[in-house]
C-alpha cells in the first residue's frame, strides 16, 4: 500500500497536457476550499475581535515568509536545479539543495527566535487599535504562526525538486491539503483550544503542504542534508538573483500591513471585513490574471531570448486582450451581484446582514482594480522575461508607497469630509451601517494598484512599442459586453425579486444565479454581435481541442 502511494505521488508526468490538467484542477480545488475556509471562519466568528486577531496574526509571519522564505522560491531554484542535474547528476543537485537548506534553516530559525522575542513590541505596532486582551491573544497566536514561514519555505524548496523532475501530483496537492488543515483546525481544534487551536490547524496545513511532497523527493534520492556549506559562491548567486523579487514582494506585503493596521484602529471587525473581501476579490484575479501571466511567461522568456521583440510584444498584446475579455464582464457582474455573492459564500452563523453588506461594499471597491492587478501580474513577468528586474522593483515600491499615502488621505477625508463620506456610502448603499470607515482602505488599495498598472502600461510602450489598435478595440468591445452584462443582471434582480423568497439562503442563491446567467448571456450576445476576436479565438481553441501548457506558481503562507 505504501509502495503504491509512493509510486503515485512520485509519478513523472512527461505529457504537458496531463500536467496542465493536474495543475489547473488543483488550483481550482484549492480556491474552492479557500472559500469554504472563509465561510467557516465567517460563520464561526462573524466580524469580531477574534477573527480580527486571527487575520492580524498572519501579518508578521507573512512578512517574514516573503522577506526570507522567498529566497528559496520555485522560480528561483528550478534553473539552478536543472543546471546541476545536467552537469553533475543527482549528487550535484543534492549538494546544492543541502547548501541552500542549511543556510535557509539557520537564517529562518534565527529570525523566528528574534521575532518571537520582539513580538510583544511588534504586536502593539501592527495592531495599535487592539485592547490589551486582544493584543495578548495576538502575541500568542502570532508566535505560534512563526512556524509557518519556516515550514512553507522548506516546502517551496521541495516543490522546486518535484517540479524540476516533473512529479507534479505531489506539488499540485500541496495547496489543497494546506486548506484542509485549516478547515480541520476550524472544525475540531478551535472548539477544544480556542483561537490557538485554529492556528494549530494552520500549522497542520503547512506540515501537510510540506510532507505530501516528501515521498517524491525521497524516491528521487534528493533529501537534502544539513551540512557545512560547500559552495558559498552558488548560495550568493541565488541570493542576488532573488533579491529584487524579494524586495518587490516585501514592499507589497508592507503596504497591506499598513492598511490592516489602520483597520485595527477603526472598529471591531474592520480587519475581518477587509480580509474577507480581499480574499473574495483574489478568486477572479488568480483564475484570470495570474493564469494568463504565468502561462505566458515561458514563451515570453523564449521569444525575448531569441531577439524576437515583435513577437514578444504580440504575445503581451494577446494576453492583455484576453484579460480585458474575461475581467471586464466579471467585474461588472461582481459589482451588481456583490451582496448575493457575499451572502451565499460567507453568510452563515455569526456573520450577520450588516457584516454582509459592508463586506459586499468592500468587495465592490476591490474588484474595480482586478483588471489593473491582472495587468500588473502580466507586466511584471514580461519585465522578468526580458531580464529587466529593476523596473518592477522601482514601480512596485512607488505604488506600495502610493497605497499607504492614499489610505491616510481617504481615512482623513472619510472623517472630515461629509460630502466624500456620503457620496461613497450612498453609492455603495451602506449609508445606514456604522463603522463603515473601513471602506477607505480598499479604495486606497484599488486606486494604488490601478495607478501601478497605468505606469507599467506607459513604461512598457515607451521601451518597446505602442500597442496595436486590436488592444483598444478589444477594450471597447469588452466594455460594451460588461456594461450589458451588468445592466441585464441588475434588471433581472428587480424583475425576479418578487418571485423568490430572498430572505432564505436558497432564494438568495437562485436570485443571484438567475440574474448572473441572464447577464452572462447578454454579454455573450454583445460579444457575438460586435464580432469579438477573443470570442472567436476561444471557439477556435474549443473546436480544435487545443490544450494548454502547465504553469508554475509560488506558494504563500495564506494559500
Amino acid at each position: 500500500m505504501v509502495k503504491r502511494l509512493l509510486a503515485v505521488l512520485g509519478k513523472e508526468f512527461s505529457s504537458l497536457h496531463q500536467a496542465a490538467f493536474l495543475l489547473g484542477a488543483s488550483a481550482f480545488l484549492a480556491q474552492i476550499l479557500g472559500l469554504l475556509r472563509d465561510r467557516l471562519l465567517a460563520g464561526t466568528f462573524g466580524a469580531s475581535t477574534e477573527l480580527d486577531v486571527y487575520y492580524m496574526a498572519f501579518r508578521i509571519p507573512d512578512l517574514l515568509y516573503v522577506g526570507f522564505a522567498s529566497f528559496v522560491s520555485i522560480t528561483v531554484l528550478i534553473p539552478f536545479i536543472l543546471k546541476r542535474k545536467k552537469s553533475g547528476g543527482t549528487e550535484a543537485v543534492r549538494n546544492f539543495l543541502s547548501d541552500i537548506v542549511s543556510v535557509f534553516t539557520i537564517v529562518m530559525i534565527l529570525m523566528v527566535v528574534i521575532i518571537f522575542i520582539l513580538m510583544p513590541i511588534l504586536a502593539h505596532i501592527i495592531a495599535p487599535g487592539f485592547d490589551d486582551e486582544a493584543t495578548d491573544l495576538l502575541i500568542k497566536v502570532s508566535r505560534l504562526l512563526l512556524l509557518s514561514p519556516l515550514i512553507l519555505g522548506l516546502s517551496n524548496l521541495f516543490g522546486s525538486i518535484t517540479q524540476s523532475y516533473r512529479c507534479f501530483l505531489a506539488y499540485t496537492l500541496s495547496p489543497v491539503v494546506y486548506n484542509v488543515g485549516i478547515i480541520i483546525g476550524i472544525m475540531f481544534f478551535y472548539p477544544l483550544w480556542g483561537l490557538p487551536g485554529l492556528v494549530v490547524g494552520v500549522i497542520l496545513g503547512a506540515l501537510a503542504h510540506l510532507l505530501i511532497q516528501l515521498p517524491s523527493v525521497y524516491e528521487l534520492n534528493l533529501i537534502p542534508r544539513f551540512q557545512l556549506v560547500k559552495n558559498w559562491k552558488m548560495v550568493k548567486e541565488v541570493i542576488l538573483i532573488s533579491l529584487p523579487r524579494t524586495v518587490t514582494l516585501s514592499v507589497h506585503q508592507l503596504s497591506l500591513l499598513v492598511l490592516i493596521s489602520s483597520a485595527s484602529v477603526l472598529s471591531v471587525g474592520a480587519v475581518s471585513i477587509f480580509n474577507l473581501a480581499f480574499n473574495l476579490q483574489s478568486f477572479p484575479l488568480i483564475i484570470i490574471g495570474v493564469s494568463y501571466s504565468v502561462a505566458a511567461f515561458p514563451t515570453l522568456a523564449l521569444l525575448f531570448g531569441r531577439g524576437e521583440t515583435d513577437n514578444f510584444v504580440l504575445k503581451i498584446e494577446t494576453a492583455i486582450r484576453h484579460i480585458f475579455f474575461w475581467s471586464l464582464p466579471v467585474v461588472a457582474l461582481l459589482v451588481v451581484l456583490r451582496a448575493h455573492i457575499v451572502r451565499v459564500i460567507l453568510g452563515s452563523g455569526n456573520f450577520d446582514w450588516a457584516d454582509t453588506r459592508l463586506t459586499a461594499a468592500a468587495l465592490a471597491i476591490f474588484v474595480l482594480s482586478v483588471i489593473g492587478q491582472a495587468l500588473v501580474q502580466l507586466f511584471v513577468r514580461a519585465y522578468y522575461a526580458a531580464g529587466l528586474t529593476k523596473i518592477p522593483l522601482l514601480v512596485n515600491v512607488f505604488s506600495s508607497g502610493l497605497v499607504i499615502v492614499f489610505s491616510f488621505v481617504f481615512l482623513n477625508l472619510f472623517s472630515n469630509s461629509i460630502g466624500f463620506r456620503d457620496f461613497l456610502l450612498t453609492t455603495l448603499r451602506v449609508g445606514d451601517i456604522e463603522n463603515s470607515a473601513v471602506l477607505a482602505l480598499p479604495l486606497a488599495y484599488s486606486l494604488g494598484l490601478s495607478v501601478n498598472a497605468l505606469i507599467y502600461w506607459f513604461l512598457f510602450q515607451n521601451r518597446f512599442k505602442q500597442f496595436s489598435s486590436l488592444v483598444y478595440n478589444s477594450l471597447f468591445k469588452s466594455f460594451l459586453a460588461a456594461f450589458s452584462a451588468g445592466g441585464v443582471a441588475f434588471i433581472a434582480l428587480q424583475v425576479i425579486a418578487s418571485v423568490l423568497d430572498i430572505t432564505q439562503y436558497l432564494g438568495v442563491f437562485l436570485h443571484g444565479l438567475i440574474a448572473g446567467i441572464c447577464g452572462i448571456l447578454a454579454g455573450l450576445l454583445i460579444l457575438f454581435l460586435v464580432k469579438s476576436l477573443e470570442l472567436a479565438e476561444i471557439f477556435a481553441v474549443l473546436k480544435n481541442r487545443v490544450k494548454f501548457k502547465p504553469v508554475r506558481s509560488d506558494t504563500s503562507s495564506e494559500v
